[in-house]
């Protein structure tokens, strides 16, 4: 189980949402794994960071800066919390928004103790005067405080102690070329196979004292899109009704039952997932249609349709962006159950009026 982002956005309100709510938050510290070997998946990046850590343990020097991306929900934050941990030294933690002033992030690091782990989720929000000033900070431990203004400004060179920043990014194109270079270890987390999953549901519920069979949890696993913190979420909705409605003991057929009263189907599709291929399946014929167009048709905001419920279904590979607009895949008809229209009908949705 594994968790990062916890910025709020229109996904945080879904159950299949990758940000981290405040439920989310108030359970993720009680199953947070404490080391490397715990945790679980991400094989190559937990074996390259091992290597890393472990080298500079022999050499008894900080670690080197560690650069984290990938998708919410994937572990950056956790694993930000094992270097700390493997390093045996105090970490701190605070985000890009937060940082919105080269001052901000001066008080930051001059308080910094010798070998202390600084973890900057979103990086690639923080404002350009103070990534210029990280630059610095990165590569001599040194920091250069402006006191004054206009012409009697005077810069005043502060040392710092060596430390180590772990910094997070769901958007790793955004992050400018100096920064991204200044980073002695890069690491893309993947989304996780069900396999990977299971074995995090299993992990969670006996921390949370929940009991479940094999086949629930490859249940939940099928669902929960590749992302452990999407996965806890729902081993949590499922015990809920399993207490309720059953013994307390999850099976497949109770966790299918839990998940349909949530309306996260067998792919792990949500109500605005499948509003979207509804409306485009059923009312434009697969497509192409434009983007405002198909959000209009669901009733929500253009961005929601676009940031919220895109990118899981392109990735499943259920709706594709062309040039023309958005259309429907083969896969997307099969899983809803319909049939696509012959190959003669019009491409919106509407018959041909001239019959050609």
């Amino acid at each position: 189980m594994n968790w990062d982002d916890t910025t709020d956005t229109p996904a945080a309100e879904r159950l299949v949402g990758a940000s981290a709510d405040h439920e989310d938050q108030a359970v993720e510290s009680a199953l947070r794994p404490k080391d490397l070997g715990e945790f679980i998946g991400q094989e190559k990046v937990r074996e390259q960071l091992d290597l890393v850590l472990r080298a500079a343990r022999a050499r008894g020097a900080t670690a080197d800066h560690v650069l984290l991306s990938g998708a919410p929900g994937l572990g950056k934050t956790t694993l930000s919390m094992i270097i700390a941990a493997e390093m045996d030294a105090p970490i701190r933690i605070t985000s890009g928004p937060a940082i919105q002033h080269a001052g901000d992030l001066a008080a930051i690091l001059s308080s910094l103790q010798e070998g202390e782990v600084l973890f900057l989720d979103e990086i690639h929000r923080m404002s350009r005067p103070a990534e210029e000033m990280l630059y610095m900070a990165m590569e001599d431990f040194r920091v250069d405080v402006i006191v004054g203004k206009g012409p009697g400004a005077t810069a005043i060179p502060l040392e710092l102690p060596p430390f180590t920043l772990v910094g997070a990014t769901t958007r790793a194109g955004l992050l400018p070329p100096p920064l991204r270079d200044r980073f002695g270890f890069t690491a893309h987390m993947e989304f996780y196979e069900p396999a990977e999953l299971e074995r995090v549901i299993h992990r969670s519920a006996n921390l949370l004292d929940v009991a479940i069979e094999a086949d629930g949890a490859a249940e939940i696993a099928g669902r929960s899109r590749g992302t452990p913190r999407i996965a806890n979420r729902l081993l949590r909705r499922v015990r809920d009704y399993a207490q309720v409605k059953a013994d307390g003991f999850i099976t497949r057929d109770i966790a299918a039952a839990a998940l349909a009263v949530y309306e996260v189907d067998a792919r792990g599709l949500d109500r605005l997932d499948r509003a979207v291929l509804e409306a485009l399946l059923k009312l434009f014929g697969g497509g192409p249609v434009g983007l405002s167009t198909l959000a209009v048709a669901v009733g929500e905001e253009r961005e929601t349709v676009e940031e919220v419920a895109e990118p899981f279904l392109v990735r499943e590979g259920l709706l594709a962006r062309t040039p023309r607009g958005r259309v429907a895949t083969p896969a997307a008809w099969a899983h809803l159950g319909l049939t696509p229209p012959r190959s003669g009908a019009a491409g919106n949705g509407q018959q041909d009026l001239f019959g050609t």
